[in-house]
């Protein structure tokens, strides 16, 4: 899904202008990650979390020419499902 086709579903669904409806899914995903950026951990029940960790730099080597190069330290986010988003993608597996 693109950031347009959620845009256009949430325009259907609440019968919103286009225009609006970015607004709202512009607003969400900037709050997202100004919390993120703020080492906030981000909770949506029964979709998930999202957190950020932070990685310590290290030695690592070319795959290429087998040179060493030095990593940096980095934050990465990180997105763990929740137990709702979990179940529902695995409804249709224990119907079988």
């Amino acid at each position: 899904m693109t950031k347009y086709e959620l845009v256009t579903a949430l325009a259907k669904k609440t019968g919103i202008p286009l225009r609006r409806a970015y607004i709202v899914v512009d607003t969400f995903f900037e709050r997202l990650t100004r919390a993120l950026m703020n080492g906030e951990k981000v909770q949506i029940r029964n979709f998930g979390n999202l957190e950020v960790r932070h990685y310590d730099g290290y030695i690592g080597r070319n795959p290429k020419t087998g040179q060493k190069v030095k990593v940096s330290p980095k934050r990465l986010p990180v997105f763990k499902a929740g137990l709702g988003l979990r179940n529902m993608l695995n409804q249709d597996q224990r119907t079988q």
